[in-house]
């Protein structure tokens, strides 16, 4: 797999994917995001996110924090433990700072890196 890569197969789609995940989930949070982990079976880590409209209203914004996190995912899949995460928006997120939400993004992720075990 090419390590820059994001293919159908690093991606939750099914709903029964998210479920797993929420059953025996590691949640890591602050006050906007929060990233649910559950390790699975296989050779590489997975992502689902979760942003509602009742969340953030529109949809440019939401497609906009979906590219950030599925492109910090993707440049950080390789350091990931193998799981299933899910990341979930709770509230309104201001994305003006690319950097800074990034960050934000950084400091829940590094928890499950695996020099982090």
């Amino acid at each position: 797999m090419n390590i820059l890569s994001f293919p159908k197969k690093l991606r939750l789609l099914k709903t029964n994917d998210f479920k797993q995940v929420f059953k025996n989930a590691y949640k890591v949070q602050n006050k906007e995001i929060i990233i649910f982990g559950n390790p699975n079976d296989l050779l590489y880590p997975r992502l689902g996110i979760s942003i509602t409209k009742k969340k953030i209203k529109y949809a440019y914004l939401r497609n906009k924090i979906k590219r950030l996190i599925k492109e910090y995912f993707r440049l950080s899949q390789n350091f990931l433990i193998k799981m299933d995460f899910l990341v979930v928006v709770k509230k309104n997120i201001l994305i003006n700072d690319k950097k800074l939400f990034i960050k934000k993004i950084h400091t829940l992720w590094k928890r499950y890196y695996q020099f982090h075990k």
